[in-house]
């Protein structure tokens, strides 16, 4: 189903890991610590209406917005 809407898994590699590492405490969720490590590393956008993921330099979409 996620290959059909046009979606790939993101593999969590060492690269990821290693930015995990590096990221300040501003969140103690370690999934959501692994998107923003993700998202760094491969130059995504982060679709979320949590406000935490505003403290680290990532691309951001909140909900709600155009």
């Amino acid at each position: 189903m996620i290959h059909a809407a046009g979606f790939l898994p993101l593999p969590f590699r060492e690269e990821h890991f290693l930015e995990v590492s590096t990221l300040p405490m501003h969140h103690r969720d370690p999934f959501d610590r692994m998107l923003i490590a993700q998202a760094r590393c491969e130059n995504l956008w982060l679709l979320t209406s949590d406000p935490h993921f505003g403290n680290y330099d990532v691309q951001l979409i909140g909900m709600g917005q155009a």
